[in-house]
């Protein structure tokens, strides 16, 4: 389907395919599980407060900073495995990053003060909010910068400081908000009770819709960005094994209406990461094997095959101990939060 040649064979093939693998699970497992939670932030001012914001807050804070987790060990595996890549996109986006890192800093410290403060509780109230609304914004112009490719000059960053920052960025930025909007308010679905559960399934069916439309508006307008992507979905056979993907994305979108009118409370949240991985998918198909779109694939930017060997040696460790850690502390933390809990519960 992608038509590789053969210059790559045994380790020095199949090493990079397989870190890309881990990379993309760590991206993934980033996305969705701080995308819920970014999400709940996103919605947090919107909501009546006092018990709806503390309800709200305490379904994510016992569990918010392990989410990060995966942040981490996205970076430092492509630092690890892909460093020519690592310096080329970190400084193709350092305003963005940064911009997210503050925001992520922000919402992190609206945790801790927010369930002491009195006079100040407004205050900390709007740092988690725009603290996740800004870091998810940041996310997603960096995805539609990704997408859009870099330009570059040899193994080096060539473009300026804000070529990041393009109608299509800002478009993909609108839909993460509306995707992440959509994981938070299923995810107060699952956890919450009463009025607060019947507020976050209007509020779940209003980003569903801003979803659907950024979905199609950014899908119609990633074919167009180079050549090689509008090939891999409409050219023959491959739109044969593509075509699939925008069908059941259109399917799961129904099913997650459809869960919301039928008073379903898991169902929602798991359709709605369903919904994200099949973007996710997409994002692939289109971009595979590019690391640094349009030109640098990932075997060229992969480091010595022993580097890659070795530092797969620490990944095998720590990766199945953080899935085991996530899981585990997922399911200590299962069931719904009480609709008159105490706030400092979290400590």
């Amino acid at each position: 389907m992608f038509g590789f040649g053969n210059e790559y064979e045994g380790l020095a093939f199949w090493l990079p395919l397989v870190w890309a693998g881990l990379l993309a699970l760590a991206v993934a497992m980033y996305v969705v599980i701080d995308g819920f939670d970014l999400g709940v932030g996103i919605l947090f001012t919107a909501a009546r407060p006092g018990n709806w914001r503390d309800r709200m807050m305490l379904s994510v804070a016992p569990i918010w900073d392990g989410n990060e987790t995966w942040l981490v060990l996205g970076g430092g595996g492509l630092f690890a495995v892909f460093s020519v890549a690592y310096a080329i996109l970190l400084p193709a986006l350092y305003l963005p990053i940064i911009l997210m890192l503050i925001a992520l800093i922000f919402r992190g410290v609206a945790f801790e003060f927010r369930f002491k403060a009195e006079r100040s509780q407004v205050v900390w109230d709007n740092a988690f909010h725009y603290g996740s609304l800004t870091a998810t914004f940041a996310q997603g112009m960096v995805l539609g910068a990704f997408v859009q490719g870099f330009q570059t000059e040899g193994r080096g960053f060539a473009g300026g400081t804000f070529d990041w920052l393009t109608p299509f960025s800002v478009m993909t930025g609108i839909g993460l908000v509306c995707g992440y909007g959509l994981l938070g308010a299923t995810w107060c679905v699952m956890k919450t009770s009463g009025e607060l559960e019947i507020w976050s399934r209007i509020k779940a069916k209003q980003f569903l819709i801003g979803t659907v439309i950024s979905m199609a508006i950014v899908s119609a307008w990633v074919p167009f960005l180079g050549l090689h992507i509008q090939w891999r979905w409409f050219s023959w056979p491959n739109v044969l094994f593509v075509a699939p993907v925008p069908l059941l994305t259109a399917f799961v979108c129904w099913r997650i209406w459809k869960a919301i009118e039928d008073g379903r409370e898991v169902a929602p949240f798991l359709l709605s990461i369903a919904l994200f991985l099949l973007g996710f998918l997409g994002l692939a198909i289109s971009l595979f094997p590019y690391i640094v779109p349009p030109k640098l694939t990932i075997w060229q930017a992969a480091n010595a095959t022993s580097a890659l060997q070795f530092a797969l040696v620490g990944y095998s460790v720590v990766m199945p101990l953080t899935l085991a850690y996530t899981a585990y502390a997922y399911w200590v933390f299962r069931g719904k939060i009480e609709e008159n809990p105490n706030a400092a519960s979290y400590h």
